[in-house]
């Protein structure tokens, strides 16, 4: 089996200054023996809470950051000692607003980006052409706007199509869906599972978006405090909360923040959950309970709610998901 990316062992520490009077050092551990490999038109799918260490990981395979220990291989090459010709195979993506020319259409940005690329003449015209049809913003007439003009799904479509320009081999991606309307999603979800089975494309994603990660990933790693504690394909992993149901209750009008009601499960109900609250007030929160026990739970998380002055709206038994697994093995508020 071919594998196109390789990291074996890495590590990352971060010195960080504190305080405002009084300076300290502090040294953070981001990744603490990072390892995996990805294949060949596979899309790869690295998830954790915030901090977990899935940015610091991707810049070091994008050749942004050094690891302070062990290696790590795109198409043979490795990142550190051969990071020019690392660069020449892969296409990134960490953001979808920087770095682009506000005065510039969608289309001038691209070429500019492709002659910095070594694209000249007719065949950068060409690229230019084909990666704005490719994502879509031909025909949302984002080729002639200027990109201050853009909304921020045409800003992640063309963050995309500057990654793919060159048409590289392996295309690395920070949130590609951070922030968009659910179409757009849906559209870089279905243009990146067909680069990589159409095109052979080798994809690796960080997402927070559990649903995306198991619509589109053929494997995912868990990572959580600068370690991989989980890899699999998605339905391997699920096997991990078989035993379990996965527990939804929806409340309006707590008087407690989405921090607080987490504890407040952990403290009474022994509970690793994640909450959280949508721009209407309703409040989620989702829990993994042994089979058996749901109808207790839910009887006892009504009453912690309660006491909130929260007001329940649903209370519902689901099967297991992706979710439930990143609870069971980090279980932490996103």
């Amino acid at each position: 089996m071919e594998y196109t990316i390789i990291a074996k062992d890495l590590e990352k520490t971060y010195v960080v200054k504190r305080g405002l009077v009084r300076r300290r050092i502090e040294r953070v551990k981001a990744l603490r023996g990072v390892s995996f490999r990805v294949r060949r038109g596979e899309v790869y799918g690295i998830v954790g809470p915030n901090g977990a260490g899935k940015t610091t990981t991707i810049k070091i395979l994008s050749t942004l950051l050094l690891p302070d220990k062990g290696e790590a291989h795109i198409l043979g090459y490795n990142v550190v000692t051969e990071a020019q010709r690392v660069r020449e195979v892969i296409g990134v993506s960490l953001t979808v607003e920087r770095g682009f020319f506000w005065k510039l259409t969608g289309y001038e940005n691209l070429k500019y980006f492709g002659m910095l690329r070594g694209l000249r003449g007719k065949h950068l015209e060409e690229r230019v052409n084909y990666v704005l049809d490719l994502v879509g913003l031909k025909k949302l007439g984002g080729d002639k706007k200027f990109f201050e003009e853009y909304s921020l799904g045409m800003k992640a479509r063309l963050s995309i199509a500057r990654a793919l320009l060159h048409n590289p081999e392996v295309i690395i991606l920070d949130e590609p869906t951070l922030g968009l309307d659910p179409p757009s999603a849906r559209s870089i979800r279905e243009l990146l599972v067909k680069l990589a089975k159409e095109s052979r494309k080798t994809v690796l994603i960080t997402s927070h978006n559990m649903y995306e990660i198991e619509q589109i990933c053929d494997r995912v790693a868990v990572i959580d405090k600068g370690r991989i504690i989980a890899e699999d394909t998605v339905n391997r992993l699920k096997t991990m909360v078989s035993r379990e149901v996965s527990v939804e209750i929806e409340v309006l009008k707590p008087r407690v923040s989405t921090s607080e009601i987490a504890e407040l499960f952990s403290r009474e109900l022994s509970a690793k959950v994640i909450v959280n609250t949508d721009e209407k007030g309703l409040t989620r929160i989702k829990a993994l309970v042994p089979f058996g026990e749901d109808a207790e739970f839910i009887h006892r998380a009504v009453a912690v709610l309660q006491r909130t002055g929260a007001k329940l709206r649903s209370a519902r038994i689901v099967e297991p998901t992706l979710e439930d697994v990143f609870i069971k093995l980090a279980g932490r508020e996103r």
